[in-house]
């Protein structure tokens, strides 16, 4: 008989399932033998080398069943239920089987699963035998012929001749040089050692663990260093660890292969040196001007959070959230340079007398630039955009967020990764491009030698990688360790920095738009994969935290988007619902839609509109949808109706605008234009946020900015929203706020259940009915030019008999509006009719009593 040790690592930090007892499950008997009825025994918790626990469990196998292949699972049982702790199907398109499997092969054998990579690549601490803490490298490069550890340098940028700093000197940010490493190996700090770091069978290097520079944290205090591999073809580069936690460099300049003696407020943080943390520290201030951040400014991360939430709690079902979109680095009017966490945080009282619950961000991850962008160009996902604010700053920003009971939702790109992902993802570890391990190619580069002549050029060998409709090339999802990337990184921001829910950016582009670029040719193989890793992402996090609020961008009508992770499905509470919005507004020219407030601006008062072809949309929000009449998409990027005179990008002459822009077809916002404006875009919010969806405001609307915001002019548009709120955007600000307060007091406004009773396209009216069991509220909702302000009466079979009080007019004088309403009557409905005022291009909002 031979022993068959299990292991099972959630490699997290600490208990990650303190209440489950795991249990070893697999294709044996108690004889050792193979069996199609599976034996389960339990497995013992205990610590890990990484700081948290791992389960571990052992079976004796028969020699006979030598060259056997056998199959194995484990089980967590908690509170009477049982779950499928393995998260990862296995690698083949055409299953979705969820085990692992081994040839036996006659001897005594470990079998390993990680659930997560999060505390086993990059930098991260050792338990030694003794207890104590020492370092560890980690880095998978399969292809990979030699890998390096080397460390980088920093100087003071005052000093005439520079030499590199001691590490632990702290200095201004500012006034800090360096940071970067060039393939000849200039930069690399020449007091410290370069480590020679051994290969383990999984293609994983690591470095030796009797290193004696590594025997105890020292080299996690904030150290630069990058990997030098000598990749596949015998070539030198040096790559950034892509499990980093921070990125030294916040600039735009990417030295290529030059060395660099600038600043790190120029360096790309993409290309600059990784840094080493200790995960378990926190920096006590908000603001440290130095860098390292001094030993003593450090708090352990379980203090810091202890006081993480208040008496307000944190929303726990997507239907309950009024989610307001932000960009940090449109944020800070009044300074060159993109905004910051500074400037969100002061932003935090604003926010939250709106009465929203749920704070998203554009992607905050490192990516391309230094955030003069939106941020959808991800280079490493485990750290915070340094031009930002950085780790610790986002830590307090969630922190003060949960204490005003508003969860934090970030967005992730897993779509593509930087456009150019140099010192990245691209080309890893091997010049190759069928070697690429980061990206899916298509056969051999050979193969597309043929395009250079097809007009391709230099560029024949591309025609391999795949596009999804997104900006860059399609992510290898066949690649297990790819997928572990993406799904580890999000474990982490749970862990790490405790945010609340994700929206993952193009689902679409991952399961259904593959195509081979030279072709056009689906991929349907990258098709499957992508889908088999949105299946892997929703299960894992789940299994972490299981109320995590998940949407997605996906632009399909895929039932297993929104299936539960439990029933086979990804997962996702909602997806967006962008034919809701440009049925709605209507800039983005297409004709098709009903385009409501696009359409109202243009046509004569006497005109219908196509209310009965919005209300197909309506009815639909109760169908697991978030709904926005406005977001970072279409707020002036996409292209559109309106003319614009700065455009950059061709074919972007014309774009969509901001909602109030819209409303009144890009008139000057002065005397009745700004009146019907604001109507307009208050009957825009009010129908959204009223809707069985779950909606989401793109920020500045709520104070009639008209800006575009632009991917490119993110810094150069910047709005000052709380001055607005003072002046131009006190009437829409508090019509927000009251009818956002309205939703979410009410559990009848926050069900998924609508039934629309009205509809009228030549009178520009549609009413609907929204209730649960202990509530039941009828909006009606006019997109007519004048008030019906003598009455309008109403009839629909569906509207049952009884009496009805308003309690919200979008008209309301608070609102700059003219009162035209029902207030303080009882209004009563019989025989299906009833008989109202209504504002012109607004709502009221009535109460069965």
């Amino acid at each position: 008989m031979a022993i068959q040790t299990f292991y099972y690592y959630p490699n997290v930090f600490g208990d990650a399932f303190p209440d489950a007892q795991a249990y070893l499950t697999g294709s044996w008997n108690a004889t050792g033998h193979f069996t199609q009825n599976w034996m389960s025994l339990p497995m013992k918790k205990v610590p890990s080398q990484e700081g948290g626990y791992r389960y571990e469990a052992q079976i004796k196998l028969d020699f006979s069943q030598t060259g056997q292949t056998f199959y194995w699972g484990v089980w967590f049982e908690q509170a009477g239920q049982r779950t499928w702790a393995i998260a990862t199907e296995v690698n083949q398109s055409d299953s979705r089987a969820r085990h692992r499997c081994f040839v036996f092969k006659g001897e005594p054998e470990q079998h390993t699963y990680y659930l997560t990579y999060c505390r086993y690549l990059g930098a991260g601490k050792r338990r030694k035998s003794d207890g104590t803490w020492a370092t560890q490298f980690r880095v998978w490069a399969p292809n990979a012929q030699k890998v390096e550890l080397a460390f980088g340098s920093r100087w003071n940028l005052d000093e005439a001749e520079a030499s590199p700093l001691d590490p632990e000197t702290p200095l201004l940010r500012e006034k800090t040089g360096g940071g970067y490493i060039d393939d000849e190996g200039q930069g690399i700090h020449p007091d410290l050692p370069i480590i020679s770091m051994n290969r383990q069978n999984d293609g994983i290097w690591e470095t030796p663990e009797d290193h004696p520079a590594l025997q105890d944290l020292k080299y996690l205090n904030q150290r630069l260093y990058m990997y030098r591999l000598t990749q596949e073809d015998g070539s030198t580069v040096f790559r950034t660890d892509l499990y980093s936690r921070c990125q030294i460099g916040y600039g735009a300049i990417n030295p290529a292969k030059e060395p660099f003696s600038g600043a790190l407020a120029d360096l790309s943080g993409g290309v600059s040196c990784s840094v080493s943390l200790d995960l378990e520290k926190v920096s006590r201030s908000f603001e440290v001007p130095v860098w390292p951040i001094p030993p003593e400014e450090f708090i352990e991360a379980e203090d810091f959070w202890a006081d993480e939430f208040a008496e307000r709690p944190l929303p726990q079902k997507v239907e309950d959230l009024i989610i307001y979109e932000l960009h940090l680095g449109a944020l800070g009017p009044g300074h060159e340079g993109p905004g910051t966490l500074k400037e969100a945080m002061e932003m935090l009282d604003y926010i939250e007398a709106l009465h929203v619950n749920a704070i998203e961000l554009l992607p905050i991850s490192e990516f391309s630039g230094d955030a003069f962008n939106w941020g959808y160009a991800t280079s490493h996902y485990f750290a915070i955009e340094y031009s930002g604010g950085g780790r610790d700053q986002f830590k307090h920003f969630v922190k003060a967020c949960h204490q005003r009971g508003i969860a934090v939702i970030l967005d992730m790109v897993y779509n593509h990764y930087d456009h150019s992902a140099s010192r990245a993802q691209r080309y890893f570890d091997s010049p190759k491009p069928e070697n690429d391990i980061y990206y899916w190619y298509e056969g051999k580069a050979d193969d597309y030698r043929y395009l250079e002549e097809e007009g391709w050029g230099e560029n024949w060998y591309r025609g391999g990688y795949l596009d999804n409709l997104s900006t860059g090339d399609t992510p290898a999802y066949h690649e297990e360790m790819v997928r572990k990337l993406f799904i580890s990184s999000a474990v982490s921001m749970i862990q790490d920095f405790h945010v609340d829910g994700f929206r993952i950016d193009q689902t679409t582009s991952i399961h259904q738009y593959n195509r081979v670029r030279a072709t056009g040719k689906e991929a349907s193989q990258a098709n499957l994969f992508g889908a088999k890793f949105l299946r892997e992402l929703g299960k894992t996090l789940r299994m972490f935290k299981p109320d995590i609020i998940l949407t997605a961008e996906d632009h399909s009508d895929w039932e297993e988007v929104t299936r539960p992770v439990e029933d086979g499905g990804m997962g996702f509470d909602a997806r967006w619902y962008s034919g809701y919005y440009h049925s709605l507004i209507g800039d983005t020219d297409r004709p098709h839609e009903a385009n409501l407030i696009r359409e109202a601006s243009i046509r004569s008062s006497n005109s219908p509109l196509a209310m009965a072809k919005f209300a197909e949309k309506l009815w639909n929000t109760q169908y697991q949808k978030v709904v926005y009449s406005e977001s970072h998409d279409e707020a002036g990027n996409s292209s559109g109706l309106f003319p614009d005179p700065n455009w950059t990008d061709q074919g972007k002459e014309e774009t969509s605008h901001r909602t109030i822009v819209v409303a009144v077809n890009q008139a000057p916002m002065i005397g009745l234009t700004r009146k019907y404006a604001e109507a307009r875009s208050r009957f825009a919010w009010g129908i959204t946020v009223l809707s069985a969806g779950t909606p989401m405001i793109f920020f500045g609307d709520e104070v009639g900015a008209e800006k575009r915001f632009k991917y490119n002019t993110v810094t150069e548009y910047k709005e000052d929203l709380p001055k607005m709120r003072e002046s131009t955007g006190r009437f829409l600000y508090q019509f927000y706020a009251e009818i956002n307060a309205l939703r979410r007091q009410n559990s009848g406004l926050r069900s998924r259940n609508i039934d629309i009773v009205y509809v009228s396209d030549s009178n520009r009216l549609i009413v609907y009915k929204r209730w649960d069991s202990t509530q039941t509220f009828l909006v009606i909702a006019s997109l007519a030019d004048k008030p019906y302000e003598h009455g309008y009466t109403i009839y629909s079979p569906r509207l049952e008999k009884g009496v009805w009080q308003e309690v919200f007019n979008s008209d309301a004088a608070q609102f700059g509006g003219e009162d035209v309403g029902n207030t303080g009557v009882e209004i009563e409905s019989r025989d299906g009719l009833i008989n109202l005022r209504i504002p012109f291009a607004g709502l009221v909002v009535l109460q069965r009593i």
